[in-house]
């Protein structure tokens, strides 16, 4: 019994001990973004985002098309805005790119992100924290092979596709000393040339797509809240008639 209790303390002090490297090893620390899964105009846009900028390599191969009917899409519209790699509404969101190809490129085929906002929650916040900081954490790095490099996934295989909205930055660091080590202090961004948003409008619209991917890992969420809320009112409006009813049936009961 003492080996199993040294031994799991054991454990926990190496994992302890670990934990603050893992951390400061996994890039800078996440924002928090708070998601709004019931706006349907931020997630149309979402979508639309999602589509042309994340579907050409990345697939949601457990997401339908005809479920964008659930925002507030109509399937005209649909058809005529979100279909670009198939011709079906019925059809599953496939990349357009070819797996072979992909893997060829980035040296691995890109995940499916269907489940990306849910898969990727950890101990600095939220899945949705973790997509809105590294959307946002680009910088142009040309010793890699993309030309790009990210604050949040250092060293990432995947280039900034959003480059043209956000526009071209790097980080600006401050040389400061820590426990005797001189280390590089991240300060701020240097815009080298502007994108076709501004900076606020380019967050704005990253928390679209940040909204749209929460609500893809989940789409019936809102649904069975809404009918979850309709049940427990019926429930406590039964609650209330069986109470009265019992009351009546033993009034004259002694």
């Amino acid at each position: 019994m003492k080996k199993i209790i040294l031994s799991t303390l054991l454990a926990v002090g190496v994992w302890m001990g670990a934990a603050p490297v893992q951390a400061s090893e996994g890039g800078v620390a996440w924002d928090k973004f708070k998601t709004s899964t019931n706006d349907t105009a931020s997630l149309q846009n979402g979508a639309k985002l999602f589509v042309n900028y994340c579907l050409s390599c990345h697939s949601a191969s457990f997401m339908r098309y005809n479920r964008l009917k659930d925002i507030g899409l109509t399937e005209q519209q649909i058809k005529d805005n979100l279909l670009l790699t198939t011709d079906k509404v019925g059809e599953t969101m496939k990349a357009a790119i070819d797996p072979k190809q992909a893997k060829e490129w980035f040296g691995a085929n890109p995940p499916d992100l269907t489940l990306v906002a849910r898969s990727r929650a950890g101990s600095q916040g939220t899945g949705a924290d973790y997509l809105y900081t590294f959307l946002r954490t680009f910088y142009k790095d040309d010793t890699k092979a993309t030309g790009w490099n990210n604050m949040a996934f250092p060293s990432v295989g995947m280039p900034h596709v959003l480059w043209e909205l956000q526009g071209v930055r790097t980080p600006v660091y401050e040389e400061v000393e820590e426990h005797g080590h001189k280390v590089q202090l991240f300060k701020g961004w240097n815009q080298v040339t502007p994108g076709t948003m501004s900076s606020a409008e380019f967050d704005k619209n990253v928390g679209d797509l940040v909204n749209y991917l929460q609500w893809m890992g989940d789409p019936s969420q809102n649904t069975r809240i809404r009918v979850g809320v309709w049940v427990l009112i019926f429930l406590l409006g039964l609650i209330l008639i069986t109470w009265r009813l019992n009351a009546a049936f033993w009034k004259d009961v002694k």
